[in-house]
């Protein structure tokens, strides 16, 4: 049966921080949207009319991920004083603090079932723990650089993480083995994760390409060259038919994961665009940038995709737990409540999508598609046919800030050119000598750590006797 896909709509967009904001994320039940910037700040940004947003204070620098857990009851903020805070998103703010690592954590995720925490730093490692007692519960090390983002994968059995290191590791949460490493990024990796399916990851970094590969095989995908500069940020919709990507080129980008193409580009914040995801039905994305706006997108294109994982959210929200108090947390050191101030920035104010224009093509390389069957699915803007003739769709949401934005002036379609990818094994033995190398470096590191222990030790004691020196010398000083 054949459905209308429409664009994207730019619904609302919110003013509050004064930096860059840096992650966006959902509360399962669609009543409230956090976000964290570089301002130190963690907000929430309440849906329901006539309610302000809140402003959590506690962080002593730049918060750089938030994630709410499946209950929506809690949300986790990472920042770069080192910790990680566990927020209860009410107008009281009230929050427990853990160090969680020894410099700057770069992301935060809730497993599924909301019992631990994943967390990944600028120390190399990537850690769990539980979200009851905040206890340590074990560390992945192989990393020779920061670790830029990691995430559970759907079932929790496995852990994917990027790095500065130019790799891309999976974990496995049992043994915790890194049971496969993907070099083929050719820049800082700043964003991962687990395609719905639990079959699949997707990887983007400094090198501007968005990189898809099978787990079970270990290979290449899909290849998308959309973006003209660093892509900072990813998002899977959960029907697994779409990849959302932001960029410092200032765009959006949508990718039609079954047809192996483009499929929007948006434009809308002023600056490089720092974060993005999807709502947990699909229905809604969120986005961030260095402009310190956080805008809310209605999605549309998918009516049948969005119904499915509608009904598929509703099944498992049937199982809620109750909201928590703070204290059911159980810090591992005391905490305190910080205060919360309102940020002015009413629910009501917020802006429809302005000028609409032209797409310009600039699609190249893209991959195969990432499943065999393509797709049957009914009009673009009233055009009847396949959207393979419809991929690239080109939407503009310019100068958002200014009063009484006009109406867009509609979409016009293209056809990209599709390049099928050549997916070349690396040789065994090349693969066992680059394992090789890597262990040789992680043992090098180890040790290279081991003397900074030392070194460390032997100036404390140093400077030890040196004040003792010191003292004597006072003592033994004649009288004048």
């Amino acid at each position: 049966m054949a459905s209308v896909l429409e664009d994207p709509t730019l619904e609302r967009h919110f003013k509050g921080h004064r930096d860059t904001v840096t992650s966006v994320d959902f509360n399962p039940n669609m009543k409230q949207l956090a976000s964290g910037s570089m301002d130190s700040c963690l907000m929430v940004w309440n849906f329901k009319p006539q309610m302000r947003a809140y402003r959590f204070v506690g962080h002593k620098d730049a918060v750089l991920s938030v994630n709410f857990s499946p209950s929506g009851h809690l949300v986790a903020s990472a920042s770069r004083d080192k910790t990680v805070r566990l927020w209860i998103p009410s107008v009281k703010g009230e929050s427990t603090v853990f160090k969680a690592h020894t410099a700057t954590v770069r992301s935060v995720e809730f497993s599924s079932d909301g019992q631990y925490l994943l967390t990944s730093s600028d120390d190399k490692t990537v850690k769990v723990w539980t979200v009851h007692r905040q206890r340590f519960q074990f560390s992945l090390s192989q990393h020779m650089n920061w670790v830029r983002c990691a995430k559970w994968s759907p079932d929790g059995r496995l852990i994917v993480s990027g790095s500065d290191d130019k790799t891309v590791k999976i974990w496995d949460r049992t043994s915790k083995d890194c049971i496969h490493t993907f070099f083929e990024h050719g820049g800082f990796v700043h964003n991962v994760a687990f395609h719905p399916s639990g079959t699949c990851i997707a990887a983007a970094g400094t090198d501007s390409t968005v990189k898809v590969w099978d787990i079970r095989m270990n290979k290449l995908l899909q290849h998308y060259q959309a973006h003209t500069a660093a892509v900072n940020s990813l998002s899977f919709h959960p029907s697994g038919n779409y990849l959302i990507t932001a960029s410092n080129d200032s765009t959006l980008k949508i990718l039609d994961l079954l047809e192996g193409r483009l499929f929007y580009t948006l434009h809308g914040h002023q600056g490089p665009a720092t974060a993005v995801s999807f709502s947990r039905t699909g229905e809604h994305f969120a986005s961030g940038g260095a402009d310190e706006q956080v805008m809310v997108w209605k999605t549309n294109f998918d009516q049948i995709d969005y119904n499915e994982v509608l009904q598929s959210h509703r099944a498992r929200s049937q199982t809620t737990t109750a909201p928590p108090h703070i204290h059911d947390i159980h810090p591992r050191s005391p905490h305190h409540r910080h205060s919360v101030r309102s940020t002015g920035a009413d629910i009501n104010a917020h802006s429809e999508p302005k000028n609409m224009g032209a797409p310009t093509p600039n699609v190249t390389n893209l991959g195969p598609a990432l499943f065999s069957q393509p797709r049957q699915k009914g009009m673009v803007n009233g055009t009847s046919g396949s959207p393979k003739g419809f991929s690239g769709l080109d939407l503009t949401s310019a100068d958002i800030e200014r009063r009484g934005l006009e109406e867009g002036q509609g979409l016009n379609a293209y056809q990209s050119s599709t390049a099928p990818l050549e997916v070349k094994e690396m040789p065994p033995a090349l693969s066992k000598t680059l394992e090789n190398f890597v262990g040789q470096l992680d043992v090098l590191t180890q040790t290279v750590n081991i003397l900074e222990q030392r070194l460390t030790m032997t100036e404390n004691k140093l400077r030890e006797v040196l004040d003792n020196q010191q003292k004597i010398t006072l003592q033994v000083r004649p009288t004048e």
